[in-house]
Order: C-alpha cells, then sequence, then structure tokens
C-alpha cells in the first residue's frame, strides 16, 4: 500500500466467481497505481518573504504557535491533545517539566501555549493564563542555572520577552480594560497561585503619586513623525500623575506639567521560576520603573535593558493636553499663564547632574510644537543620560521685552529653589532653545544690554522719570539686561534678529489692537505717560508695545536689540529656514527673511529648506542633536554631565 493512502484497505473477501475475483483484482490494481504518487516529501519554491513569515510567525503576529512550539507538541505527542483539549496538553506538558523530564523548550512552549489559550476564553479563566505565560516566558528567559540562558541570536528570545510583556499588561487589566492595575493579591494559574506583592513605595514620582496605568504597545499613534520603542523586558504602560500634599506645590512638583504622563514600565520579578514551577504557590514582585530614570533592571545578576515606551507615552500626554488651545488665546490674552504656578514646564523631575535644555516657543505657539523634536533626542540615550528639557510657556502677543524679564526669572527662579547651595555644575551649564519669537527671548538670557533698550524708548534717564517703584523695577528688569550667568550656550531658529515682514503688514497690526495686555504692564504704561509724555520716543497717543509691534523691521526695539551681540563666553547658534531653492540670500521662510535671521558671531549657521515652522524638520533636528553633543563633550572635558555608562557610544533607539 501507497504511503500516500495512510488509510488501511478493507480486507478482501473470497470471490464467488473467476470473473469476479478478476474484477477485483483489476479495481485494487487500479487503486495501486493510482496511490502511487511519488514521495511524499516535496519541496517547491515559493516568495521567500512568505517563507519567512512561516518560519518567524508566532501567536502574537498570526495567532499560531510558532515552528518550534509545534515541533515541542509533536515531540510530547501532543498535537491532537492542545486541538481538543488545550487545558489537558499544557497540564501534561507542565508536568513534563517539574518532573524534570522537559528542559527549555517546553518552558518556551507553555508560555505561548498558555498565551493563545488565554486568547481564547472569558476574561476571568484568561488572567490566569496570561500570567502563567509571564511565569514561563521568566522561566525560560532567567532560568537561574536550571538550564544554560538562551543565546543571543536564538529568535525566542524576542518572542518570551514579547510574550512575557505582552501577559503582564493583560493579566493586571482591569475588567472594564480601561487600566493596567498594579495591586497585591493571589491570582489563580492553571497549575497552581501566583502570589504578587507590589511595593507601594515604588508608585511615586518626585512629589507626586502614580495611578491610572494604561498600556502604551496597543496604542497606534499618529502626529508624530517618529515613533520609538526602547527595547527590553515589561510591560510598556505610562501613568498619570497627582500631587501627594498641597505644600509640594510650592516645591519642584510645581514645573512638572499636572496633566504629564509618565513612562513606566512594570515588571514582575519570580525568584528562581524554574524550581517554584513546582510549588503550588510562586511568589513573585511587581516592581515598576521609571521609564526616564531607568534603563535595565538587575535580573540573575544581569542588567537587563526594560522595554519603554517613550513616543506612545509623549502623544498620550500631548493629545488631549490644553497647551493647544493656548496658542491663539496666550497670543489675544496677555494675563491667561497668571493663575500657573510656574510658566516653565519640566517633563521630568530635576535630576542632579543632568543639563538644562529650555525650549522657548514662538509667537501663537505653545511647547506643543516641540514634540518632534524632543521624541527624536529623547531616543538617542547619548542625550537622554545628560539633559533634561524644560520648556517656558508666555502668552506671546505680550511686549518682548516683558516676556523676556519673565523667562529669565522663571530661569533664576528654578535654578535657585532646585540647588540653593549653589553644587551642581550642570544646572548651571544651561542650553536655550529659542524658535521665532522665541529666539528673540532666548538672545535677551545672553546679552549686556547696557542703557541701549531703554534709550531707544526714552530719551531720559529711567531714575530721571517721575514713577512709582513698582513701575521702574518693571522697566529696569525688561529694559536693563545681564546675562543669565548660567546660561552657556543658545541656539537660534528662524529667529526675526532684524524683524519679520509679515508683523510689519497692516493687517498684522489691526490684530494686534484685540491683544489684551496684562494689568502691570498697562499700569505702568500708564505711569510713564502721565508723568513723563515729553521724554518718550513713542507716541503717547498710541503706544505700540505689542510682540508684533516689536518684530516690525523698523521697530526701535527690534533695532536696538539686533545691535546688541551675544554675551563673550556664551556660544551661538543660527538654524535659518528658507523655503524653496533659489539663492539663500534672498530667501525667505513666509514669515522671516533670510537677512534677517541671519546675524554675525556665531559659532555655526545652518540653513534648512522649510517654512517657517521647521522645529520638526529632521535637518533642524539632526543639528541641534549635533550641537548639544558639541555641548556635552566640552562640558565633560569640565567634569560636567559625563556619561556613567557605555551608552555613549550607542544608537538612538
Amino acid at each position: 500500500m501507497s504511503g500516500c493512502d495512510a488509510r488501511r484497505p478493507t480486507p478482501l473477501r473470497p470471490a464467488s466467481t473467476g470473473a469476479h475475483a478478476a474484477r477485483m483484482l483489476l479495481g485494487c490494481l487500479g487503486i495501486v497505481l493510482a496511490s502511487a504518487c511519488g514521495p511524499p516529501i516535496r519541496v517547491t519554491h515559493e516568495n521567500p518573504r512568505l517563507v519567512t513569515r512561516e518560519i518567524t510567525s508566532d501567536v502574537l503576529t498570526t495567532g499560531r504557535p510558532s515552528l518550534p512550539t509545534q515541533n515541542v507538541l509533536h515531540r510530547w505527542n501532543l498535537t491532537e491533545l492542545y486541538e481538543q483539549s488545550p487545558e489537558a496538553a499544557i497540564i501534561t506538558l507542565h508536568n513534563a517539566v517539574v518532573q524534570g523530564l522537559g528542559g527549555s523548550n517546553e518552558v518556551f512552549a507553555l508560555s505561548e501555549l498558555c498565551f493563545k489559550h488565554a486568547e481564547e476564553v472569558d476574561r476571568e479563566r484568561a488572567r490566569g493564563y496570561y500570567l502563567a505565560s509571564a511565569v514561563y516566558a521568566y522561566a525560560f528567559l532567567f532560568p537561574n542555572g536550571a538550564d544554560e540562558v538562551p543565546k543571543r541570536f536564538d529568535p525566542r528570545v524576542r518572542t518570551a520577552s514579547d510574550l512575557y510583556n505582552r501577559s503582564i499588561t493583560e493579566g493586571f487589566t482591569s475588567a472594564d480594560r480601561s487600566e493596567v492595575e498594579l495591586r497585591s493579591g493571589v491570582y489563580q494559574l492553571p497549575f497552581g497561585q501566583l502570589s504578587v506583592d507590589v511595593d507601594l513605595a515604588r508608585l511615586r514620582w518626585a512629589d507626586r503619586e502614580l495611578y491610572g496605568f494604561a498600556s502604551m504597545a496597543d496604542l497606534k499613534v499618529t502626529g508624530l513623525e517618529a515613533r520609538y520603542r526602547r527595547a527590553g523586558i515589561g510591560a510598556p504602560l505610562a501613568a498619570r500623575t497627582r500631587i501627594i500634599a498641597a505644600e509640594s506645590q510650592e516645591g519642584e512638583a510645581k514645573y512638572i506639567a499636572p496633566r504629564a504622563r509618565v513612562p513606566v514600565t512594570a515588571v514582575l520579578l519570580v525568584d528562581d521560576a524554574r524550581r517554584q514551577l513546582g510549588q503550588g504557590t510562586l511568589h513573585a514582585s511587581l516592581e515598576t520603573f521609571s521609564g526616564w530614570n531607568d534603563s535595565t533592571v538587575k535580573i540573575d545578576g544581569r542588567d537587563v535593558p526594560l522595554e519603554v515606551e517613550p513616543s506612545a507615552t509623549l502623544a498620550w500626554s500631548l493629545a488631549d493636553a490644553p497647551i493647544w488651545g493656548w496658542e491663539l488665546k496666550g497670543f489675544l490674552a496677555g494675563d491667561l499663564m497668571s493663575k500657573q504656578a510656574s510658566q516653565l514646564i519640566f517633563i521630568s523631575p530635576y535630576k542632579r547632574g543632568k543639563i538644562p535644555v529650555v525650549f522657548v516657543h514662538g509667537t501663537a505657539s505653545s511647547a506643543g510644537r516641540w514634540a518632534d523634536m524632543l521624541n527624536d533626542l529623547l531616543a538617542d540615550p547619548r542625550i537622554r543620560e545628560r539633559y533634561e528639557f524644560w520648556f517656558f510657556l508666555y502668552p506671546t502677543g505680550n511686549p518682548i521685552p516683558f516676556s523676556a524679564m519673565v523667562l529669565r526669572d522663571s530661569l533664576r527662579d528654578a535654578v535657585n529653589q532646585l540647588d540653593p547651595q549653589g553644587t551642581d555644575a550642570a544646572l548651571r551649564d544651561m542650553v536655550v532653545i529659542g524658535h521665532s519669537q522665541g529666539g528673540l527671548l532666548t538672545k535677551m538670557t545672553a546679552i549686556h544690554s547696557g542703557s541701549v533698550m531703554w534709550d531707544a524708548f526714552s530719551s531720559r534717564p529711567l531714575d530721571e522719570l517721575k514713577l512709582n517703584d513698582e513701575t521702574r523695577e518693571l522697566l529696569r528688569g525688561a529694559l536693563f539686561v545681564e546675562p543669565l550667568p548660567f546660561v552657556h550656550r543658545v541656539v537660534f531658529i528662524s529667529t526675526p534678529h532684524h524683524g519679520s515682514y509679515v508683523a510689519g503688514y497692516s493687517l498684522a497690526h489691526w490684530v494686534s489692537r484685540f491683544v489684551k495686555m496684562p494689568g502691570a504692564v498697562l499700569g505702568a504704561m500708564s505711569d510713564v505717560v502721565q508723568g513723563n509724555p515729553d521724554a518718550l520716543r513713542l507716541n503717547p497717543k498710541h503706544m505700540a508695545i505689542g510682540a508684533v509691534y516689536g518684530m516690525t523691521p523698523r521697530s526701535p526695539f527690534i533695532k536696538s536689540l539686533a545691535s546688541i551681540p551675544v554675551a563673550p563666553g556664551v556660544a551661538a547658534h543660527s538654524i535659518i529656514s528658507v523655503k524653496g531653492d533659489g539663492p539663500v540670500e534672498n530667501g525667505d521662510d513666509g514669515v522671516v527673511q533670510y537677512q534677517s535671521a541671519h546675524i554675525g558671531g556665531v559659532e555655526s549657521e545652518l540653513v534648512v529648506r522649510s517654512p517657517h515652522s521647521c522645529q520638526g524638520n529632521p535637518v533642524t533636528i539632526e543639528e541641534v542633536r549635533r550641537i548639544l553633543l558639541e555641548h556635552a563633550e566640552k562640558a565633560c572635558q569640565e567634569g560636567i554631565a559625563c556619561p556613567a555608562s557605555d551608552s555613549e557610544a550607542a544608537t538612538p533607539d
């Protein structure tokens, strides 16, 4: 009988006549000839992509067990049993491992089979199988001497890591699937119980409590040009935060955005997992790690990278952030930020030894416009481990000298509050980066103005004017500028150093009439006009002092600021956007001409072929990366923010 047909033939019966017997014999010969279909093993040429997909697929990508797991089922003669009764097959294989008959191959297969079964049963039963999958995956990855550690190029390492990460998320997901609940408890497994202990002290972030954990791995992100994932172990989550004590609002926590989401990695640590598989109750601890500060976890004496989803967390933070609504409001309402605890916003708590990078947005814009640049820079461990990122928010219709004064005051207050003893050299090696109007504010952190800007405003010295004390101090703070001693490098992006031709349009001036100035500014201007009308160089009947007037090419303010160089000892860089491919010198970006953005005295100038809003342009981001790496190298030569690990040579995630 041919091997092409495994069915046994029906036994022949004695024939009653010779003719009948002949017919039966001919029929059998026909069957034999028909079944002679060639060798049972064949190979055919297929599309390599399809073959690769078949070889590398697993339960996470296709819903079917991987080839290694199918091989295990075949070896133990469990293929048919698994199809008929997955739970019985899983227990049979589990018992083989516990009895020492199975090894790492069987443990990996158990993780994948449990995950598949969890996907097919009701939610209550699924939790136990997800957690069992996580335990098996952990036992495969970290055998603790029971087997050899999986080889580096074994594809099952990545699959087991993904099974472990996904299983933690699913195993602790709430019944309504709204969040991941990280809580202590005893959970039922297919072969016993899992006792989980959660260290509540780790659910803290500076002066805030972490809550509302959500899975980032299943979020689709749109709006960011790139999505980065730091591959490793653990469930990549993001958490909301809330202040623990009311008095914390006066401390460091006031700088953290109220709606900030924190990237968190949850790791289920199962000490000596292979040994515990034979016990009725397994013991584990569920720990959380900050994606901003932690990069590894110690398991079996070695540092294991943590899985983090920073891009998804950033997108979730920005998706419903109020800053988008502030962009137009912030241009028209000068007092918009008056109720904010601080106009500086940090994405993570201050960490000693990291250099602050301060981003200053432009007109009718917000901190959200730096999202792509921040996303890309955080993906680079050389940047991430040596810098921290701050954002300055301000109503962009206000007078530029006033906004620049608030920026300087905010930075001084932060430095003094965070490091009152003055012992953190990295905190005092700051980089400030400004786009458009923000570039003008940035310049005003790094100049000696003398009386140049004041002289453009008044024909008499400030001390000779009839003013109340509050007005005098406000004018002194806004128009008599000294460089901040802790700002060592500035970057100008699409900055109208000599004014914006768009700001000079009559329509722009008409719109500016609707800008509501802060009460302090209005009071000061009223005080100046009433007591000193003959000293003003501006028309007292039409005090054009808002940001748009300040950026008009012929305005006294922009002309005076343009004449002041960046202070000695401060490194400056220009990134200038120009649309199209024509001559740079005659070009513009739709808002600012090249000749306006170009200034002397900078260490570097790069032209980016882009419209005005070029913060997310890859060329712009790469230049900022280059500048920050240059700054970091120089800082390290002075013993500041030197890399603490071998990640200095690492490439972006």
